[in-house]
């Protein structure tokens, strides 16, 4: 019974520890550069060519490739003719927001 007993008592505190310490972060992708890495990445809207944080504005899947949009805008322009801001080229912005 004592062995038993001391199974679950180890058992316990290793959930514990992985649900609410060291072992947390493991469910949002590690340690990988930090907590606030994804802020770091930028993304150029390609309507009006401004750059947007990750968490910010709107995003939108385009056959596999994430963009994003500073405004609402922005992304309803991209989503009437994708075709126009994915083909144009480098520095030529199609519109304004």
């Amino acid at each position: 019974m004592e062995g038993l007993l001391g199974f679950l008592l180890i058992g316990g505190l290793f959930f514990l520890m992985m649900r609410f310490g060291c072992g947390a972060h493991m469910s949002h992708g590690g340690h990988g550069g930090g907590h606030g890495a994804d802020s770091e990445v930028k993304h150029t809207d390609l309507v009006c060519g401004m750059d947007v944080d990750m968490k910010q504005g709107y995003g939108k899947m385009h056959e596999g490739q994430l963009y994003r949009f500073c405004s609402r805008n922005c992304l309803d322009q991209f989503e009437e003719n994708p075709e126009k801001y994915l083909n144009q080229p480098a520095g030529n912005n199609g519109g304004t927001p």
